[in-house]
């Protein structure tokens, strides 16, 4: 059975490949500001509603394949972010969160056929570290294109890793793709051997 990702994440590919799954890329071509504005609803849902219309896009073009769309956002003291515009919005940002807690809260969901079939939510409490301007400023310097590709503006798996004090929560959902729920629900789905 055929496998999409509905994603053009560098980090969801990289999961997936590191675990041994066969797919192929497809990203959703979605306006996902526009969706995100009509979204009704308690905040903590819209990822998964993203998700799930990145995965139903993609389905249209691949009959019979599993969809697997993906999407997270960060919620600080009340308010959603999506991917920083540019390097200093980004550091104006983690300026913002240093000493705090925010949440990563993602959503997936795999589609066959114009069907839901699958639905997951994750959610990361995430508690920033105080940290000094001069590491922010080397921070912003060596963080490359991570600033303005993820919602947290930091590559957790990597350098952003020292932003933090603590973490509650799973570190591939962290990384924007929970991967044993993934792993599972492929198996189910008839893509991986049980």
């Amino acid at each position: 059975m055929s496998f999409i990702l509905a994603s053009g994440s560098a980090s969801r590919r990289a999961i997936l490949s590191a675990a041994g799954t066969d797919f192929q890329i497809d990203p959703a071509d979605l306006d996902e500001a526009a969706l995100s504005e009509a979204f009704q609803g308690p905040t903590e849902f819209l990822p998964l509603k993203l998700a799930e219309e990145k995965a139903l896009a993609v389905s249209q073009r691949h009959k019979g394949a599993l969809v697997l769309g993906a999407d997270q956002i960060l919620e600080f003291e009340g308010e959603v972010f999506g991917k920083a515009s540019s390097a200093p919005d980004a550091r104006e940002r983690l300026a913002r969160f240093r000493g705090q807690t925010h949440r990563l809260i993602g959503g997936i969901a795999a589609v066959r056929d114009g069907h839901v079939v699958w639905r997951f939510q994750s959610e990361c409490r995430m508690e920033m570290r105080d940290f000094s301007d001069a590491f922010l400023d080397r921070y912003i310097e060596n963080a490359g294109d991570i600033l303005t590709t993820g919602v947290g503006a930091y590559a957790y798996e990597g350098l952003g890793a020292q932003l933090f004090s603590s973490v509650q929560g799973d570190y591939y959902a962290v990384l924007g793709l929970p991967l044993l729920p993934v792993l599972a629900m492929l198996r189910e789905q008839g893509v991986l051997e049980e």
